[in-house]
């Protein structure tokens, strides 16, 4: 469903600033993949999903969905086949329109746009049952203006938003991490049921080892823009965050140099 073939991304070549944020990554996923990527500040995490979203374009490689190669593609023709959600729980929702209207715009996304639109009984029967999956009581306050809510409530339904058309892949880039414990195992349990629900590709970053172990058949971790390692099946659900870190030095060469990500 994804392919990253060998992808290279260099920010401010020749200057002072050089970064090489991706160098040669490479990385494959079925349908149905759910990965889960950690890694230390500057590992490439973020620039990976910003490659896969067409955020900008990179150096060498390419980056195929669903078998069409959308690597000359901008974000804005990607988007039919991306759904992703922020660390940001102010990004991704209208804060002055209200929960169903915003549900409304993500479900005519890519759509023919006219003069005049409603939405329907069934349309909102439709946004109802969704909402439930939630269990944040948000089916109860359809009509209530999304800057009226919590943080957790609208990173929630942006979650939602990003997932109602069922992208070919889901890019969840640390969408917890500014959320408070609580309500962080809440938005993860509401993104758990509709991944599988749907069985949507996804490939989730998180500051969190626990988190990463905890979700998806895949584990990945990052250094240096690439793969140093790929963890899956039975191996993935045996680990523990001190097998990971021993993993990671033994492969690098060197300790892990993120307290938030092994404290959790």
């Amino acid at each position: 469903m994804l392919a990253i073939n060998h992808i290279y991304k260099t920010f401010n070549p020749g200057t002072i600033n050089e970064k090489h944020a991706l160098n040669g990554l490479d990385l494959q996923l079925e349908e149905g993949d759910f990965v889960t990527v950690i890694g230390g500040n500057g590992a490439g995490k973020s620039t990976m999903l910003n490659a896969v979203a067409g955020v900008w374009p990179v150096d060498e490689g390419s980056i195929q969905i669903d078998g069409e190669n959308v690597t000359g593609l901008p974000d804005y023709k990607r988007a039919r086949y991306v759904g992703r959600v922020f660390q940001d729980p102010m990004t991704g929702t209208a804060a002055t329109m209200e929960i169903e209207e915003n549900l409304a715009l993500a479900a005519r996304r890519g759509k023919h746009r006219f003069l005049s639109w409603g939405i329907t009984k069934k349309e909102r029967d439709t946004y109802r049952e969704k909402l439930k999956i939630l269990d944040l009581g948000l089916e109860d306050r359809m009509t209530a203006k999304v800057g009226l809510l919590s943080g957790g409530q609208r990173q929630a339904l942006t979650l939602l938003m990003a997932t109602l058309q069922k992208p070919k892949v889901l890019l969840l880039d640390e969408h917890t991490a500014a959320l408070d414990p609580k309500t962080a195992q809440k938005v993860l349990a509401a993104t758990e049921k509709i991944i599988q629900k749907d069985h949507l590709t996804t490939i989730m970053i998180t500051h969190n080892m626990r988190d990463a172990i905890v979700h998806g058949n895949r584990l990945v971790m990052m250094n240096e823009g690439k793969i140093i390692l790929d963890i899956r099946g039975e191996e993935k659900k045996k680990l523990t965050v001190e097998d990971l870190l021993h993993q990671f030095e033994k492969v690098s060469g060197q300790e892990f140099a993120s307290d938030k990500a092994i404290l959790g």
